[in-house]
C-alpha cells in the first residue's frame, strides 16, 4: 500500500482528509493521518519489507459512533487492522479518536 491509497481509502467517509495537518482550521469532523514512526522488518543486513505505523486521528466535536463506526468498517473492509485510543482535547473542546495501523508500503512509495 502506499499513503497515496490509504489517502483514497480515509476519503470514502466523505469528511476533510489530510497528512498530517491542514493549513487552515477545520470545523469538526475532519481526519488527520500521519507515519508515527517504523516497524521494518530486516534480513540479509538490509531492510526486507518496509512496515509504516501510521495514526490516523479522527476529531470531532461531540462523540460520534456512527461516524467511528463508518470508519471502522472501511478500515475493515479494507483488511487494515487498527487498534485505537480516544482523548478528549479540552484547550480545543475536540474528541480525538486515534487508530494505530501497520502498513507494509510498496517499494517505491
Amino acid at each position: 500500500m502506499k499513503l497515496e491509497e490509504l489517502n483514497s481509502i480515509l476519503n470514502q467517509l466523505g469528511i476533510p482528509v489530510a497528512y498530517s495537518h491542514f493549513k487552515e482550521a477545520q470545523e469538526a469532523p475532519y481526519i488527520c493521518y500521519v507515519v508515527d514512526d517504523d516497524n521494518n522488518m530486516g534480513a540479509d543486513n538490509k531492510v526486507y519489507k518496509k512496515i509504516d505505523n501510521i495514526n490516523i486521528e479522527l476529531y470531532t466535536d461531540k462523540k460520534d459512533l456512527e461516524l467511528e463506526g463508518k470508519l471502522e468498517k472501511i478500515l475493515d473492509d479494507n483488511n487494515i487492522f487498527y487498534e485505537n485510543i480516544e482523548y478528549y482535547i479540552d484547550s480545543e473542546e475536540l474528541f480525538k479518536k486515534t487508530y494505530e495501523i501497520g502498513v507494509i508500503l510498496d517499494a517505491d512509495y
